[in-house]
C-alpha cells in the first residue's frame, strides 16, 4: 500500500471512530481526534509523517476551523450585550492579559508564552453547550465573555505573528499600521452595507435566498472565505484573521439563514477540521512523553492557564455568583485550536523550538482534561455548598 492510499485511509478510518470514542468516554471529540492522530503516528501510519498533500489539507482545516468559529460572532448581537457584562468582560481580559504577562516576565518566559496564556476560543465552549444547554446562565455568559475574549485573541494572533516572522522593526510596524488601516475599513464597510441592507432589505435575500435551491449560501460563504484569504495573503498579515473575519461577515449580515451556521459547521467538523486535529496529534510523538522535563513544563503551563483563568473570572463573582464564575473560569481554561496555532506559528518561525512546541500540544489536552474534569464536579454540587466555599 502506497503512503498516500494509507494515510487516506488511516484519516478516513479515525474520522470516523472518534465519536464513537468521544460518546463513550463522555468527552469532547477534538481531544480524542488529537490522540487518536498521536497513536497513528506512532504506528507509522502516516509515513514518515512529512506528506505534502496531508499537511496542506490540514492547514486548510485550520483556516475552516477559524472560519467556523467567526460564525459565532454575531457583531450585530454584540453590540447590543448590556453595559455591565461588557465592563466586566473586558475587566476580565484586562485582569487576564496582565496576570499573564506579570508570571511569564517573572518565570523568565519567552514572548509567546505571554501571547498563549491568554487565548480564548470558543472552539471547546461551544461543546458545552451541547451538553449543558445554551439556556443555561452561565453557559449564556462564557459564550458572550469567550467571544469578546476570541475577538481580542485572534488581533493579538494577528500582531503575534507579524512579531514573531518579521521581530520589532519597520517591518513589523508597517504590518500593524496596515492591519490597523484594514480594521478601520471593515468598521466603515459594516456601516456602510447596515445602511445598504437596511434600507433596501430585499437585496440580503437575494444574495442568500430563503428558499434556496442552489446552495448559494454555501457559495456566497465560500467566496467569501478565500477573497479574504487572498486579502489576508496580498497584505502579508496572518490568513488566519482573514478567516475569522469572513465567518463573522457571514454570521452579521446573514442570520437570516438560520440554518447557514449548522450546515457549514457540519461539513467542517465532520471533515476539514478533525483532518487538523488528526494532522496534530500524528505530530507528537508518543516518545517526547520520555523527555526530561516535557511533562512538567506541560503542568506548568496547564496550570498557569487555568489559574490566571479563575483569579480574572472572580469579576463576575457580584453580578453571576461564584459558583458560575468558577465554571467561567474552567470553560474558557481550553483555548485548544488557538493555542495549538500560536504554538505552530511560533515553531515554524523558529520562536520556540520542538520541545516548548510539544509542551504546548500536551498542556492543551490536559487542560481539557482537566476543565472538563473540574466543571463536572462543580455542576453536580449544590449552589449553597461552593458559595459558602467562595465566601470563605
Amino acid at each position: 500500500m502506497t503512503t498516500e492510499v494509507q494515510i487516506i485511509v488511516t484519516l478516513s478510518l479515525l474520522i470516523w471512530v472518534a465519536p464513537f470514542l468521544a460518546r463513550i468516554l463522555h468527552f469532547p471529540t477534538t481531544p480524542i481526534e488529537i490522540i487518536l492522530g498521536a497513536g497513528a503516528g506512532a504506528f507509522g501510519l502516516f509515513g514518515d509523517g512529512h506528506n505534502k498533500l496531508f499537511e496542506l489539507v490540514a492547514e486548510f482545516g485550520f483556516l475552516y476551523l477559524m472560519f467556523v468559529a467567526g460564525l459565532e460572532v454575531n457583531v450585530k448581537k454584540l453590540l447590543k450585550t448590556d453595559r455591565s457584562t461588557l465592563k466586566a468582560g473586558f475587566a476580565y481580559l484586562g485582569l487576564l492579559y496582565a496576570l499573564s504577562v506579570l508570571i511569564a516576565y517573572q518565570l523568565g518566559m519567552s514572548f509567546v508564552f505571554m501571547v498563549i496564556f491568554p487565548l480564548i476560543s470558543v472552539g471547546i465552549i461551544a461543546a458545552l453547550s451541547k451538553e449543558y444547554g445554551k439556556d443555561t446562565p452561565w453557559i449564556k455568559l462564557t459564550i458572550t465573555i469567550g467571544i469578546l475574549g476570541e475577538l481580542v485573541s485572534i488581533i493579538v494572533l494577528t500582531l503575534a505573528s507579524a512579531g514573531i516572522h518579521y521581530g520589532v522593526g519597520f517591518e513589523f510596524f508597517s504590518k500593524i499600521t496596515i492591519l490597523a488601516g484594514f480594521i478601520l475599513l471593515l468598521a466603515l464597510f459594516y456601516y456602510m452595507l447596515h445602511l445598504l441592507f437596511w434600507w433596501y432589505p430585499e437585496i440580503r435575500s437575494v444574495m442568500m435566498p430563503y428558499f434556496d435551491t442552489k446552495e448559494q449560501d454555501i457559495r456566497l460563504s465560500m467566496a467569501m472565505l478565500f477573497i479574504m484569504l487572498a486579502i489576508m495573503i496580498y497584505l502579508g498579515l496572518e490568513v488566519a484573521f482573514g478567516a475569522f473575519i469572513a465567518g463573522v461577515f457571514i454570521a452579521t449580515f446573514f442570520a437570516h439563514k438560520e440554518d447557514l451556521e449548522a450546515k457549514l459547521s457540519s461539513f467542517g467538523f465532520g471533515f476539514l477540521i478533525p483532518i487538523f486535529f488528526i494532522y496534530v496529534g500524528s505530530s507528537f510523538p508518543i516518545e517526547a512523553l520520555q523527555k526530561e522535563g516535557l511533562v512538567m513544563l506541560a503542568v506548568i503551563i496547564t496550570l498557569i492557564m487555568i489559574f490566571v483563568r479563575l483569579i480574572s473570572s472572580l469579576v463576575f463573582v457580584p453580578k453571576s455568583g461564584f459558583k458560575n464564575a468558577m465554571l467561567l473560569g474552567f470553560s474558557q481554561a481550553m483555548p485548544l485550536t488557538l493555542l495549538i496555532a500560536v504554538a505552530t506559528i511560533a515553531y515554524h518561525a523558529d520562536s520556540i523550538d520542538r520541545f516548548n512546541y510539544e509542551a504546548f500540544v500536551l498542556a492543551s489536552l490536559l487542560e481539557v482534561l482537566f476543565s472538563m474534569a473540574a466543571i463536572k464536579a462543580i455542576t453536580s454540587m449544590s449552589p449553597t455548598t461552593l458559595e459558602s466555599r467562595g465566601r470563605r
